[in-house]
């Protein structure tokens, strides 16, 4: 699990959305599928914080679903052909 936070004040959840899933894309053109979750995380970080970004790893975000508490938040699956396939985006009170 990772959280963000950019250095620049004036960047938003939907612009840091962007950038994680560009690093994402590029994390998953240069090592493909198949890879343990670790190796992604730590490249996905390498590339996170070459973006400007602040990243917390393993911190666990908590969710209320169906009055159930689950730690979960911004999902990549790696282990697909086609990164796009493998991502998922739920963010609680986001101004569009």
């Amino acid at each position: 699990m990772l959280t963000l936070k950019c250095f620049e004040a004036t960047v938003s959840e939907n612009e840091i959305g962007e950038i994680v899933v560009d690093r994402a894309l590029r994390v998953h053109q240069a090592l493909g599928p198949g890879l343990l979750e670790s190796a992604y995380e730590a490249c996905l970080c390498f590339e996170l914080r070459d973006a400007g970004l602040h990243v917390d790893v393993q911190k666990a975000l908590p969710v209320v679903y169906k009055d159930v508490k689950l730690d979960c938040g911004f999902l990549i699956n790696f282990n697909v052909k086609r990164i796009k396939e493998g991502i998922r985006r739920v963010v609680n009170n986001l101004e569009e």
